[in-house]
């Protein structure tokens, strides 16, 4: 089942690598049995499904994630082998859709309005005034 991440990237599912294994926690004996833990591994820089940019933006923007240019994405939170895959395949689209993301727009410094900078010195002012009631009275 090939991985849509956005309209105009699709993974195909030959490029997918599983591996299953034993899931730790609650589950009772069923978890000993049964290899639901899944493991889902996708080659970025062996990937014929990015451009030139996008590996190189997914090289950048993953890099701390990649070990030898390969992705690996864990997911265990479910009883069920089926609901894990479901639960990795949404993560690692999550993760590549993020990284190819568009960067945001530069912030544009601005500074407090008139009104804001009033209404934060007030609000302090009657902070500061309910501490000094709290205060034991002193002996004058």
């Amino acid at each position: 089942m090939d991985l849509d991440v956005s309209p105009a990237l699709t993974i195909p599912a030959s490029e997918l690598g599983w591996r299953f294994s034993r899931s730790s926690g609650p589950g009772g004996q069923h978890v000993n049995t049964t290899d639901s833990r899944v493991e889902l591994s996708w080659s970025i820089t062996g990937s014929a499904a990015l451009s030139d940019g996008q590996r190189l933006m997914l090289l950048t923007r993953l890099g701390h994630r990649l070990i030898a240019g390969v992705i690996t994405v864990t997911a265990s939170e479910q009883r069920s082998q089926l609901r894990n895959r479901e639960t990795a395949l949404a993560k690692l689209a999550g993760l590549v859709a993020e990284g190819l993301a568009p960067e945001a727009a530069p912030r544009r410094p601005t500074k407090p309005t008139r009104g804001s900078n009033r209404r934060r010195l007030t609000t302090k002012n009657q902070r500061s005034a309910t501490k000094q009631l709290r205060r034991r009275p002193s002996a004058e």
